[in-house]
């Protein structure tokens, strides 16, 4: 039984300084405003603002794709927006492969992305990073891609359970 396992998170270096750049300006004012009357914030307040602005940036950094294919079908879970993993079973699937895709044009971005906010045509996208993307196919007609970081192994573990599963038909 060939298994594929694979986790990805937010932790691209760009994102990072992004983050932290846009944490100076809020954190600067609040700073800035308790300089000059340290009277509008108690050291408690001041204190409690600061780590709710630090915490609200910072939970991007908690995300993570949790991907697994093996002889059931495809597992996958994004928390926290999904607890347990949803399984696509192969004899739902129409078709499975490796590709390029673009994250902004096909479906708006990195995350949980697609569906009534963007091109329906494409489905649905769970992404952490990158262009390379198992695309799913389903038999009831909908798409869904999951972003991979591991592409040769990704092509092997789908070739092995469509033959198989193909097969079996």
């Amino acid at each position: 039984m060939k298994v594929f396992k694979e986790e990805q998170r937010f932790t691209q270096i760009w994102l990072i300084i992004l983050v932290v750049v846009s944490l100076l300006v809020p954190i600067g004012i609040i700073l800035g405003t308790y300089v000059k009357n340290p009277n509008n914030y108690t050291t408690l307040e001041l204190i409690t603002i600061i780590s709710i602005i630090l915490l609200a940036s910072s939970i991007i950094f908690l995300f993570k794709l949790s991907t697994r294919i093996d002889e059931v079908g495809i597992h996958y879970k994004f928390f926290p927006f999904h607890l347990k993993f949803k399984i696509i079973k192969w004899n739902e699937v129409k078709s499975a492969y490796v590709r390029t895709y673009d994250a902004i044009s096909e479906y708006g971005g990195w995350g949980l992305k697609g569906g009534a906010l963007w091109n329906k045509s494409n489905g649905k996208a769970i992404n952490v990073s990158g262009d390379i993307g198992i695309q799913l196919e389903l038999k009831n007609g909908k798409k869904l891609l999951f972003g991979t970081q591991k592409q040769e192994e990704a092509k092997q573990i789908i070739t092995t359970y469509i033959m198989k599963y193909n097969s079996n038909v």
